[in-house]
């Protein structure tokens, strides 16, 4: 079970089926990393890539605070239905673009195609750091980000993600957030560095 925070459906708790193996993002790390984001964008402007959606837990906090343009990528079948019936439910179908696949197949398919201010990801905490390192260079190097986009890596805090484009680390108890900024234009840093 997990609860919708803020927003249209503040306080709205969603109840997965026992049988569904999920664990979805802590409510006080989920209050967390939202506050942060709503310092940064304006959530009815935005448009949300959710990676490893699981249960919709991330992708449903967006849409009830206002976001209209969220695809949600998850592979198991029974999860993505999840996340359609509750979306329909809360009236909020039209927000949620739930897209059923594996993340890495997903992101080398749709490559260049379409950009987001935020880009999500909750992978397996079990995944290893080499597959995270491989979401982070998928998201930033086919465009995925737009401009004044920010990736967001959830991961257990004992593991460190070094990588260029990192520019900070929260940390809520075993869980932590790692944000990334996109790639730079190469063109203006190739006018930065003649300067």
């Amino acid at each position: 079970m997990y609860r919708i925070i803020s927003g249209k459906w503040k306080a709205k708790k969603i109840a997965a089926p026992k049988n569904f193996d999920v664990r979805p993002t802590t409510d006080f790390a989920k209050e967390a990393l939202f506050s942060i984001l709503e310092n940064t964008y304006d959530m009815q402007s935005v448009s949300v890539l959710d990676l490893f959606a699981g249960i919709g837990s991330i992708t449903l906090e967006f849409a009830s605070r206002g976001c209209q343009d969220i695809t949600s990528v998850e592979m198991n079948p029974k999860h993505t239905a999840f996340i359609n019936s509750t979306a329909a439910d809360l009236d909020m179908a039209l927000q949620v673009n739930v897209q059923r696949g594996d993340v890495f197949d997903w992101l080398k398919k749709f490559r260049n195609k379409k950009s987001f201010e935020i880009v999500f990801s909750d992978a397996p905490f079990e995944m290893e750091e080499k597959k995270y390192q491989e979401i982070i260079s998928l998201v930033l190097n086919n465009k995925y980000l737009k401009e004044n986009g920010i990736l967001v890596v959830e991961h257990q805090s004992r593991m460190k993600l070094n990588h260029p484009n990192l520019i900070d680390t929260r940390k809520y108890g075993n869980v932590s957030f790692s944000f990334f900024e996109p790639n730079k234009d190469e063109e203006t840093t190739a006018i930065d560095t003649a300067q």
